[in-house]
């Protein structure tokens, strides 16, 4: 646990990770009964796609200590059954009094039981070698993550962090990249893929100056970062995106909604700021700590039971914060690959098997992830059910700072070959423009693949619909606003989750110069707005700023905030990059998101 953690200058420098990525699976090992953790890009994928996973730590398991006493099944299968995490962290303390170093057998045998109660409730566990300086015990080290391998290296749910958290006086070059790389070396000569999670100096925080200098030669290898929202603010969610803008995938093994000295109240502000930062990234976490001991951040009041069962009144303030933050966790990609249903727009990320790319952060509207570094030879399949055979439009959002690529929309496995679009350079990586090609598709459920037959190109996601019916320009999330005056956010119901636009009252305004769209050509366009209202209002669709206004629109009563309907206009828009904005001439409804589209020919 962090007690006096400390900021550090943040820099962004752009990396690319060598090699080639090895196919990801969406259904994992077949005989896993959790889903396979696996890394591509900066992210650490479930069962081969994008998703995460959040539980809870463990305090120390030092002899004395008071978290000792919650190493059991008991406390392991509460965690799954009432806080329905799928995660659960043992932090074997090593040179601290009664630790490892100490009483070797004593930690052993309370990890190893934790170990088998997370595997036998199919929960993921993290084996933690919970020390400040590693290093200093690199040969112990070797020799317990080697018997814990041979163990449990069979078994998807095991996770091994190798390096808790070393402190200021300790740097990434001369010691803790040095340690986990021999830590590492001992781990895969014995478990070839299980995830393996590393360290940063300053107590976990600087994963972005990892990210300068990463570990190579290894897969299946994250960074953890670790926060007490009390203490750490924007500064260090800055730090975690340059880490990941660099290539680093990363995984919050320690997170408190306290002080970083394990003591004060919940900071809630600060708290749901990173719980949306780590859902919005896939990162998945665990929450420190399950325990009696007299800090803020234990979650159990003095004298609760070891064994779970706890109620309501058992729970301390932060233990009833992390509670809920780790049931209403969304859920994890299924072992099955999802199917899309045409019509429909795939995110490109969404794939079911995938070979030689890599996921990053996108400045495209909607925000998420983008398949990047798309090469030559590289692929994803994805499957879709094709309501009847016919000419279909697929369009492809791309990004290409130089162009001359080329995208072929095949059966999966290659042949046949439905169609290739060339894709032109757009004006650089995270410069977006559609195109889109018609092809013939087959009726029914099938698995269709897109291969880079010339790469140098990213793709964000692919629209199918049928020939004639238009084509999607731009999904914008109402809640990514660049400016605004008046509107609030909140949760939605809405399919897709996440959150929408919320208290827009009549005057208020909405602009989206952060996600210009580009316009192919001059011609009529379909703008739809997804809206709920208990009463109706009017909406004006325009150019950021107010001029031109394009259109106005009549909102319907949809029966309640969270009732959703969607409503459209074709208006005419002259091709060129647009930046649009919303302002509500009558106030009284909620805002999901807004489509850009070809109207129907």
């Amino acid at each position: 646990m962090s007690m006096t953690l400390k900021n550090a200058a943040a820099s962004r420098t752009l990396t690319r990770l060598a090699g080639v990525l090895a196919l990801s699976l969406c259904a994992g090992a077949a005989l896993a009964d959790v889903p396979a953790l696996s890394v591509a890009g900066n992210q650490v994928l479930v069962g081969g796609k994008p998703g995460s996973i959040s539980g809870s730590s463990l305090y120390w398991s030092n002899n004395g200590w008071p978290g000792a006493r919650f190493y059991n099944a008991g406390a392991v299968g509460w965690l799954k059954d009432d806080w329905k995490a799928k995660l659960v962290r043992a932090a074997m303390g090593v040179e601290e009094d009664g630790g490892y170093i100490q009483f070797p057998a004593d930690n052993k045998a309370r990890v190893k039981a934790v170990v088998d109660a997370a595997i036998a409730k199919d929960m993921y566990v993290i084996i933690d070698w919970h020390s400040h300086y590693a290093f200093r015990h690199q040969n112990e080290a070797i020799a317990f993550f080697q018997e814990m391998a041979r163990t449990y290296g069979n078994h998807k749910h095991v996770i091994y962090e190798i390096y808790n958290e070393p402190k200021d006086d300790v740097t990434w070059d001369a010691n803790v990249k040095p340690y986990a790389q021999a830590v590492i070396a001992a781990i895969r000569a014995i478990d070839p893929d299980n995830l393996i999670i590393v360290g940063s100096p300053h107590w976990s925080q600087d994963a972005d100056i990892a990210s300068r200098n990463p570990i190579t030669g290894h897969s299946n290898i994250a960074y953890t970062l670790h926060f007490y929202a009390g203490t750490h603010t924007q500064y260090l969610r800055d730090k975690a995106a340059t880490a990941m803008n660099n290539g680093l995938a990363l995984f919050v093994t320690e997170w408190g909604s306290v002080n970083a000295d394990g003591n004060g109240g919940v900071n809630y502000p600060e708290t749901n700021a990173w719980i949306d930062f780590m859902k919005k990234h896939n990162i998945s976490n665990a929450n420190w700590a399950l325990d009696d001991a007299r800090e803020g951040s234990a979650s159990l009041v003095p004298g609760a039971s070891s064994n779970g069962g706890w109620a309501n009144w058992d729970l301390s303030e932060s233990g009833k914060q992390a509670r809920e933050t780790v049931r209403n966790w969304p859920s994890t990609p299924d072992a099955g690959c999802a199917t899309a249903s045409v019509p429909s727009t795939i995110q490109a990320e969404a794939w079911c098997q995938m070979s030689g790319v890599q996921l990053e952060a996108t400045s495209d509207a909607g925000g998420g992830q983008n398949v990047g570094y798309i090469d030559s030879g590289d692929w994803m399949n994805y499957t879709v059910d094709v309501p009847s055979a016919g000419l279909y439009t697929v369009s492809y959002r791309v990004a290409s700072a130089n162009g001359g690529g080329s995208i072929s929309l095949e059966r999966a496995g290659g042949s046949p070959v439905f169609g290739t679009k060339a894709v032109g350079a757009t004006g650089g990586w995270q410069s977006w423009s559609t195109i889109s090609h018609d092809v013939q598709l087959p009726a029914g459920k099938q698995s269709i693949g897109i291969a880079a037959k010339a790469g140098g190109f990213n793709l964000n996601w692919i629209g199918i619909a049928a020939a004639g019916s238009g084509g999607q320009i731009a999904l914008i999330q109402a809640e990514d606003h660049a400016s605004m005056s008046g509107v609030e956010s909140e949760p939605t119901t809405d399919a897709g989750g996440g959150r929408n636009a919320s208290h827009i009252d009549t005057g208020d305004w909405m602009s989206y110069t952060n996600a210009p769209v580009l316009i192919p050509e001059t011609g009529a366009y379909t703008i739809e707005f997804r809206v709920a209202s208990p009463g109706g209002g009017e909406l004006s669709f325009e150019e950021a700023g107010g001029k031109p206004n394009y259109a106005t629109v009549a909102l319907p009563a949809t029966g309640g905030w969270q009732n959703w309907a969607s409503v459209n206009k074709t208006v005419t828009l002259n091709a060129g990059s647009h930046s649009f904005g919303v302002y509500a001439k009558q106030g009284g409804w909620n805002l999901n998101w807004i489509k850009v589209s070809k109207a129907a020919r």
